[in-house]
């Protein structure tokens, strides 16, 4: 049991730093959004898909691995709180249709890989 808390310690830490390397090469805005974080997320959620496939039906991979890919480094790399955060901020700017869209858009560039 100890060795899957270790797992997703060190595979959520090395996500976590791949996020805020990655959100320095991504455009800080597009079109009004925020872009970084739903682009981060995009990607994680995308990873996740393909990887719980491939981890389940091609590699066998062990639950070990699962824990440090899938809870560990995955769930460090995406976001929901800064997600939040971004939301919050275009909330207080007063653009609450920006908002709406950019949740709107998050949930299902996110959900999208996974179906």
């Amino acid at each position: 049991m100890l060795l899957h808390y270790l797992a997703v310690g060190i595979g959520g830490a090395a996500g976590a730093m791949l996020r805020v390397f990655l959100i320095g090469f991504i455009p800080v805005t597009f079109l009004g959004f925020p872009l970084p974080i739903m682009v981060i997320n995009f990607i994680g959620c995308f990873v996740m898909g393909i990887l719980t496939e491939l981890m389940g039906f091609v590699w066998n991979a062990s639950e070990l691995m699962r824990y440090f890919c899938l809870s560990g480094f995955l769930g460090g790399f995406t976001t929901f709180s800064a997600f939040a955060l971004d939301f919050g901020g275009l909330i207080e700017a007063g653009q609450l249709g920006t908002a709406l869209i950019y949740v709107g858009a998050t949930v299902v560039l996110s959900i999208l890989p996974l179906v």
